[in-house]
Parts: structure tokens; C-alpha cells; sequence
């Protein structure tokens, strides 16, 4: 695998989320360095050594709502 993308939005109670869209992989920080750090260990701890994807791509999602 050279690449997992991974879903991140603010938290209702605060903080930040990120899911990975094609593995089962979910965690949460309260910043996002905090979070950055995370999903690094996230991803070590769920793939084997030689199977370590190269790049972790984060998509950030927020949401606004716009009032008519």
C-alpha cells in the first residue's frame, strides 16, 4: 500500500476525529498535533512492518452552516 487517506473534522465536544476510508482505523486528540501523532501510531500499530503505507494523506472536512 503506498498511501491511506484518513477523514478529519472537529469534534462536537471539541477536539478532532480522523477515520481511514479503507481500513479500520479511528482516533481522536485534542489538537491536531495531538492527532497528527495519533494517527501515526494508529497506522504502525495496525499494519505489519513491511506493509507500512508511505504517505498518510489527511482530508480535513468542515462543516458550516450558512444562515437564509
Amino acid at each position: 500500500m503506498n498511501e491511506i487517506i484518513f477523514l478529519v473534522e472537529e469534534a462536537q465536544e471539541g477536539g478532532y476525529t480522523a477515520k481511514a476510508l479503507s481500513e479500520s482505523i479511528f482516533t481522536e486528540a485534542d489538537t491536531l498535533e495531538k492527532l497528527k501523532k495519533m494517527i501515526r501510531d494508529a497506522v504502525v500499530c495496525h499494519f505489519e512492518k513491511d506493509k507500512l503505507p508511505k504517505i498518510i494523506r489527511l482530508h480535513f472536512v468542515k462543516e458550516e452552516l450558512l444562515p437564509l
